[in-house]
């Protein structure tokens, strides 16, 4: 389940909520090369690795898609998705659109891919300015990139305006079960239906 927004679109704390609620998601934690933020810690946020162990990853092909955003690097390690979708769990995918591109082209059929807006572009700044963890020159280039990524939304299955984050919550969780009933992931429906019998 990859979810994508612009920046300070609320998609981190709903990814949090959907942990909390549903005990069969996965959260896959990606690799950076940005520098760690206060509060966040290594390995539960994201991966902190320098540019050359970056790149050492990526050309022994640990990763399923990587991404340049905000001249940092950022990639989806393959352990942190096949690893879990093979141990029955779903797995959530935090990327933008670029990233959300490559595993497409992977993973099609077994994607789902859900796009968050902001209600609007004002509130999308004032949301940004309120975290208090960027400077004036880097909202300002959050909302440049944010109208760039917008303008991808088309590419999603589902894409929901994110007003209200206990709305928004709620219809992703719709969305999620409905993808599990669908007939191909039920794996178990065939066994079940050749077991049935009058007796």
């Amino acid at each position: 389940i990859v979810i994508s927004s612009p920046s300070g679109t609320g998609k981190t704390t709903i990814c949090k909520k959907l942990l909390e609620f549903d005990k069969n998601l996965h959260l896959s934690i990606s690799v950076t090369t940005r520098k760690k933020r206060q509060n966040e810690v290594d390995g539960v946020d994201y991966f902190f690795k320098s540019k050359d162990d970056f790149f050492q990853l990526k050309s022994s092909n640990s990763f399923i898609e990587t991404a340049l955003v905000f001249e940092n690097y950022y990639g989806t390690l393959k352990s942190e998705v096949l690893d879990k979708l093979s141990d029955g769990k779903d797995v959530i995918i935090d990327i933008d659109w670029q990233g959300t591109r490559q595993i497409h082209n992977k993973m099609k059929e077994k994607l789902v891919k859900i796009f968050l807006l902001p209600p609007s572009l004002k509130e999308l700044e004032r949301r940004l300015s309120n975290r208090a963890s960027d400077t004036k020159k880097e909202i300002n280039f959050r909302m440049s990139k944010a109208v760039k990524e917008i303008k991808h939304y088309e590419e999603y299955d589902y894409v929901l305006i994110n007003s209200d984050l206990n709305d928004t919550f709620n219809k992703i969780l719709k969305i999620i079960d409905t993808e599990r009933l669908k007939i191909f992931r039920q794996t178990s429906i065939k066994k079940f239906v050749s077991n049935l019998s009058y007796s």
